[in-house]
């Protein structure tokens, strides 16, 4: 393994262990709730809300704390922060508890943001298609590990706070090998010289459409993945459980993500891949949750997760194509998409929410869902084509 192959794992396996010390933690939730004895669940909603909270205002400066501290030292202080979420395992109070989620939610919110001036810098634009599909698995990665591991875990540990502690020692082993692998390097220059004097600042970022079409398309998607775990478990009127559904959706995002990194390779269109795949996701969740038969359930389960997953490559290629890139202005696109992917994400769960306790039918939260998924599909009408159509790159070669 060369050097730039473990950042890559490093990077992967820092945000990967945040994602699973977030599921965890939810997986968790009535072991907590006794502990500090904590009725109702609005209250309990907040072990997740400071996460989702620190991430929305966490994305957004990322990209301030980048320049100040540099990409060797930014890293590793996300990496600290994640690692801070022990303090939850010897919280006195159920505030300090959430106020330790909330620290831990900034690490993780700042690790995603800096996956893509590191990719950018270390690896070319060749190899980024695979490595982009990759990280678009860690948090996918974290949430299985979770899933598989922390009923075993709390059934040999014993606690709850012990699961937390491991989870952190497994964050502070991968921050300490980061401490030791990485360098500093220049935020500037790139994948096109020409942009080496300039600088790119969030100002600049709100100018540009494809910055807000970005977060809007994948906004949809990521409320109903998140439902698909908050949601969905609700619903007594599927045709299956709803965790065996999330099960088989999450194994067939892992399938997705592969066919998404050899599509991206193959294929030099994004946007094609971005818009018939959410077409495809939303048709296949819309089965899932509609049909009144398990078999049925369980395969469109399974094509909805492989849907989601498969044009993740694409979209998280498609910003690093655009012209005169660089870390400092990837840096600043990432840190709007995942900020404002986040802020209507907790508005459209909210706004389920409302129309759950208004209806009286939880089931209809569900469809709503599953119908904003469709944003994957309908803002790729407002996305640029970065990509080269064959013809043209055939054309270019022969005339060389």
């Amino acid at each position: 393994m060369n050097k730039k192959q473990l950042i890559e794992f490093v990077i992967f396996m820092t945000y990967a262990l945040f994602a699973m010390s977030w599921v965890a933690g939810s997986m968790m939730t009535k072991d907590i709730m006794a502990y500090y004895n904590i009725e109702g669940m609005a209250a309990a909603t907040w072990m997740t809300n400071a996460i989702t909270i620190a991430k929305i205002i966490g994305n957004l400066s990322a990209a301030w704390l980048l320049v100040k501290m540099g990409p060797k030292k930014a890293f590793a202080f996300a990496s600290v922060l994640i690692v801070a979420g022990v303090v939850g395992a010897f919280a006195s109070n159920y505030p300090l508890y959430v106020f330790s989620r909330l620290v831990m939610g900034f690490g993780g919110a700042f690790a995603i943001v800096y996956f893509n001036p590191i990719v950018i810098n270390y690896f070319s634009a060749e190899e980024r298609p695979m490595i982009n599909g990759i990280n678009a698995a860690a948090f996918n990665t974290g949430n299985l590990l979770a899933l598989l591991l922390t009923g075993s875990l709390l059934s040999t540990f014993q606690s709850w706070q012990n699961v937390i502690v491991l989870i952190s020692l497994a964050s502070l082993a991968v921050l300490v090998v980061w401490w030791f692998i990485s360098d500093d390097f220049s935020l500037v220059g790139g994948t096109d010289n020409k942009n080496e004097q300039q600088t790119y600042t969030l100002k600049d970022g709100f100018k540009e459409p494809v910055n807000f079409w970005l977060p809007i398309a994948y906004s949809g998607l990521l409320f109903c993945y998140i439902a698909v775990f908050a949601l969905f478990p609700l619903v007594p009127s599927f045709a299956a459980e709803a965790k065996y559904l999330s099960s088989i959706m999450i194994g067939a995002g892992m399938v997705g993500t592969v066919a998404g990194i050899m599509i991206t390779k193959r294929y030099p269109l994004r946007v094609p891949v971005i818009r018939y795949c959410g077409l495809a996701m939303t048709l296949f969740a819309a089965l899932m949750i509609s049909t009144v038969s398990a078999p049925v359930a369980y395969g469109a389960a399974f094509m909805a997760g492989f849907f989601m997953f498969m044009p993740m490559t694409a979209l998280i290629t498609l910003p690093q194509e655009l012209p005169d890139m660089n870390p400092a202005r990837i840096t600043v696109i990432f840190g709007m998409f995942w900020s404002i992917s986040y802020m209507i994400e907790t508005v459209l769960m909210y706004l389920a929410g409302v129309i759950a306790d208004v209806s009286g039918n939880i089931a209809l939260s569900a469809t709503f869902a599953v119908a904003c998924s469709s944003t994957f599909f309908l803002a790729s009408f407002f996305l640029p084509e970065t990509g080269k159509k064959p013809s043209l790159t055939h054309h270019a070669i022969s005339k060389a």
